[in-house]
């Protein structure tokens, strides 16, 4: 009796999934059934709009946006004279060890289009490319297999689940949704080429789509291997034939992969957290794994960090059995065509499995937006199971119906809410703080962000905390300093000067133990950057007056770091205060090497032609600013000077004139002079 009933329930879910494949293989559906679809794509796109409409009024956050664009040289910089100059330096070099050059190319544009002072436009853009992975999602859903409303559901998660935030309210994360879209649009053509027609120009579209998302993220290298899961989804095997045709999809992921691993490998990233090594790096990728398969039903305590445990909790040692039962349910549904779960269970893991820190890269071992495109494969499995149970028993789809909507509801009222932490840095690390007191980025990165707003008394109470948490911490006493160096009373930048010193003493002490240890890479990264510190002490001794030691740390700095710009411009200033005319231009010409489109330090170098009786080089840089900024009045003003003294006076007077219709304060004496010609 019981076999005749496992007959009976194996034909009739035999008979659903032959529905289901069958529905995939129709020919292009008629007009009235494509306004359907889009209709029903629209609304869930609208309403995921709805849910990240608070994302759009967020600032920029001091957490890598700072190095990602708006201290980037090759973005500040960009104009149309070093455009391809810019581009090519954005496509062959890292950030903080990422390799995404075609997201920070995005960030250049939106630098020259709407500039930093529009933040809200940056956010924009990142919610329109996640809407556009969204209704993507649901034309993918369409051609699985899944009905309009099994397909609601399964981009509606994709779209509002909480977990989403962190991908689309953080400009920098722009990687996330950049990728995800070329990513999507691979995945989407892929079924096309193998469902209506085996059109070239869809492997045309198949091949750019990987490519540019490749350089949009590393995660995208998985593309062949989630191909290769759907296929076996339609197939009901893997084909060895199918997976030998994505031979250039494996090179171009090979490629990619060997790129960001030797840029992770110089940044150092492989080596954030010593504390778990050997086995105990297996459990910490377990439990990595057991918290995102949790969180996909149950998004809870979402935070933008999660720092490493101070030791191992017996929960990660247990969590191993999500591993052990993933891959007996994997193996269970291969074996026995459960095709929708291999599908979507082999998509999630394939997807999360090399963001797992089984190796370890980074300060967080958790992070939402590691479940952008991996969660898509849980989905699936969520949509299609819905729909099973809907059309095996009619009678509760108007119940099953009622309780998902009110799942993407309640989902999507905690995206509108979760959308605000990301209001500024602030709230942010306030946030963080919330769940992880004991951890110090919050604090340092909470008091950089009081500092830079004048909201000295917070920040003070920040970077002490901070201090105390960890007190042979060199970076939070060189922030501090900064904080004492943004003042006149003596007292104060007495302060400064001893933080800076020692966060100074600390960096040696580090460079000392990496030597040591026999970590010359280590030592050698280190003494560069202990320059920065160098130089900012000799900044506060030049405010002191103090320019003979202010000169000794300047020059300290260059010899730890030939390359560090702002020494060079600093010690500019020294020698100009000195009337060491000479040396300032020798070191306004380094500076430029490195930045020459700083209009502002090409002015100076004209002022010290001027200064030096050499009008031609005088006028030549000048120009050359005027090329970059044109609303100061003051490089008028040397261009002035450059042509009296080349006799050219009408055009002396002229820039004069200029100068003076921008409400420069001139002297009366430079008037005369000029004027009187």
């Amino acid at each position: 009796m019981a076999s005749k009933k496992n007959k009976k329930a194996k034909k009739k879910q035999d008979a659903l999934d032959t529905k289901l494949k069958n529905s995939t293989k129709q020919k292009a559906p008629k007009t009235k059934r494509d306004f359907k679809n889009l209709l029903y794509a629209l609304a869930v796109v609208a309403f995921t709009g709805i849910c990240f409409i608070t994302a759009i009024n967020n600032e920029f956050v001091n957490w890598d946006d700072d190095k990602n664009f708006y201290e980037n040289e090759d973005i500040t910089s960009l104009n149309d004279e070093n455009f391809w100059t810019n581009t090519k330096n954005i496509f062959t070099k890292d950030i903080i060890g990422g390799y995404n050059p075609l997201t920070i190319w995005t960030f250049a544009l939106e630098h020259q289009l709407f500039g930093f002072e529009n933040p809200h436009l940056w956010h924009l853009n990142n919610v329109i490319l996640h809407l556009l992975c969204t209704f993507f999602v649901f034309l993918i859903g369409r051609k699985l297999g899944l009905s309009l409303w099994a397909s609601v559901i399964f981009a509606g998660l994709f779209g509002i689940h909480p977990m989403r935030v962190e991908s689309v309210a953080w400009v920098t994360e722009r990687k996330d949704v950049l990728y995800g879209f070329f990513y999507l649009v691979a995945i989407y053509y892929y079924l096309k080429y193998i469902l209506e027609q085996k059109k070239t120009i869809y492997l045309v579209i198949i091949g750019i789509a990987f490519i540019l998302s490749l350089f949009s993220k590393i995660q995208a290298v998985i593309l062949p291997i989630s191909l290769i899961l759907i296929d076996y989804y339609f197939d009901g095997k893997l084909d060895f034939k199918k997976i030998l045709y994505k031979t250039p999809l494996f090179i171009g992921s090979i490629i990619i992969g060997i790129i960001n691993i030797r840029f992770l490998g110089e940044q150092g990233s492989f080596e954030t957290n010593a504390t778990y090594t050997g086995i105990d790096r297996l459990f910490i990728g377990s439990y990595q794994y057991t918290v995102y398969l949790v969180k996909s039903l149950v998004p809870y305590r979402m935070a933008p960090l999660y720092p490493y445990p101070a030791s191992m909790p017996a929960i990660y040692y247990a969590s191993i059995i999500s591993f052990v039962l993933s891959g007996a349910v994997l193996l269970w549904a291969y074996f026995k065509k459960k095709k929708a779960i291999f599908l979507g269970l082999g998509f999630f893991i394939a997807n999360v499995f090399f963001l797992l820190q089984i190796i370890g890269a980074g300060q967080g071992f958790l992070a939402d937006r590691f479940t952008y495109i991996p969660y898509m494969g849980l989905f699936f499995v969520f949509a299609y199971y819905l729909q099973k149970l809907m059309s095996a028993k009619p009678q509760l789809s108007k119940a099953l119906m009622v309780a998902s909507s009110v799942v993407l509801l309640a989902y999507g009222f905690m995206t509108f809410n979760q959308n605000k932490i990301w209001k500024n840095s602030g709230t942010l690390w306030t946030h963080v703080l919330k769940y992880s007191p004991n951890s110090t980025l919050p604090y340092g990165n909470r008091a950089n962000y009081y500092r830079d707003n004048g909201q000295k008394v917070l920040a003070l109470k920040d970077y002490n905390e901070r201090i105390r948490l960890k007190e042979d911490d060199e970076g939070v006493f060189n922030s501090r300093a900064r904080l004492f160096f943004n003042s006149t009373n003596r007292d104060t930048l007495m302060l400064a000067l001893s933080d800076y010193s020692k966060a100074i003493d600390l960096k040696h002490q580090k460079i000392d133990r990496y030597r040591s240890g026999g970590n010359v890479a280590k030592a050698n990264s280190e003494q560069i950057a202990i320059a920065e510190y160098y130089v900012n002490r000799g900044a506060t001794y030049a405010k002191l007056g103090d320019f003979d030691q202010a000169l000794t740390n300047l020059n300290e700095g260059v010899k730890f770091n030939p390359n560090f710009v702002n020494a060079y411009h600093n010690r500019s200033v020294i020698y100009n205060m000195r009337q060491q005319f000479p040396e300032a231009l020798a070191d306004i010409n380094k500076f430029l090497q490195f930045r020459p489109y700083n209009a502002d330090l090409i002015y100076e170098k004209a002022r010290l032609h001027n200064i030096l009786r050499q009008p031609n080089e005088a006028f030549q840089a000048i120009n050359n600013a005027l090329k970059y900024k044109q609303n100061n009045g003051l490089y008028y003003v040397e261009r002035a000077k450059a042509n009296y003294t080349l006799n050219k006076f009408a055009e002396a007077k002229q820039d004069l004139q200029k100068a003076k219709s921008m409400k420069v304060n001139l002297d009366p004496k430079l008037i005369s002079t000029i004027m009187s010609k």
